[in-house]
């Protein structure tokens, strides 16, 4: 037996069930509909962008031309104006489109198209500065010391530990003085041995030791002494991280450093610090100039 409420609810329920279907129907019809097809209006659309897209390699191409060859030869180093005069020029775009694109184009952009011309003309600047401002259409580079400082394996060294950080070589010892063999290397994007290296060595304001003073090339006795050494880095060896082969030492990783040592004795207690000067002739900067002052730390230990 079904009571006339229980009938009435599963009368309305089923109405409603059927109701909602034929909605869910309708929509489905509709939103098979293809909306209609505006050739005229699809073409000058792509039109415009075609125009917007050149207008920004353009701008972008000649923005970088003029920082490369004409703002930067007025320098001697990088500045923050290299990277943020292009920067604030993306606030230009649009009034550029507004001047170079015909009217009915120029309605039917939006922001949209002004964030992607931005994009695409930040872009453009990048990937052509990288090309005009490094070898071999240019260098802006300075030779380093590739990496920091070493020193041969000695029985008078306990133990031995170089801070990249601090750019400080720590060496403790079991005595009061110590001979050591110091060994670099030098590297350079174009040919480390045309660099121009002055280094030395001093000890309480005083230059105990003059290491280099010319072309890197020319220090023939340096490289041969550090070639001498061989494995004998107390740093140990440079090892690819995927295969595990053996690079180099750390102290010249890449066969196109130019590895240097040379014999230091009679070394007391106390700090060293290693004055190093590089050089080169750059393009469009005259000279590419890079210096650092890394510390021997020396202490005895029980």
């Amino acid at each position: 037996m079904v009571d006339v409420d229980s009938a009435m609810r599963a009368s309305a329920y089923g109405s409603k069930r059927r109701k909602k279907s034929e909605e869910d129907k309708e929509k489905e019809k509709q939103s098979r509909v293809l909306e209609p097809f505006d050739p005229v209006a699809t073409a000058k659309k792509e039109t415009a962008e075609a125009y917007s897209m050149w207008i920004v390699i353009i701008y972008g191409v000649s923005v970088c031309m003029f920082m490369r060859y004409i703002f930067m030869p007025t320098l001697t180093e990088p500045t923050r104006a290299l990277w943020l005069l292009p920067m604030l020029l993306i606030v230009t775009i649009p009034s550029l489109h507004k001047i170079m694109v015909p009217t009915e184009y120029y309605e039917i952009f939006t922001l949209g198209n002004w964030f992607r011309a931005g994009f695409l003309y930040f872009f453009s600047f990048i990937a052509l500065s990288f090309i005009l401002a490094n070898p071999p259409l240019g260098d802006i580079a300075a030779p380093t010391i590739s990496g920091g400082l070493d020193i041969e394996t000695n029985d008078a060294v306990v133990d031995a530990r170089w801070s990249t950080q601090q750019g400080t070589y720590y060496l403790e010892t079991n005595q009061d003085t110590i001979d050591i063999v110091l060994g670099m290397s030098v590297r350079d994007n174009v040919d480390a041995e045309t660099a121009i290296m002055t280094a030395s060595i001093w000890y309480r304001g005083e230059m105990i030791a003059n290491l280099s003073n010319g072309a890197v090339g020319e220090l023939s006795e340096a490289q041969v002494r550090f070639d001498e050494v061989g494995g004998n880095w107390t740093r140990g060896d440079h090892k690819n991280t995927l295969t595990g082969d053996v690079l180099g030492p750390k102290v010249a990783s890449r066969s196109e450093d130019v590895g240097l040592a040379w014999d230091i004795s009679g070394m007391d207690l106390g700090d060293y610090e290693v004055r190093i000067n590089l050089s080169e002739m750059g393009d469009p900067w005259e000279q590419n100039v890079w210096d650092a002052v890394y510390t021997i730390n020396i202490v005895r230990v029980v």
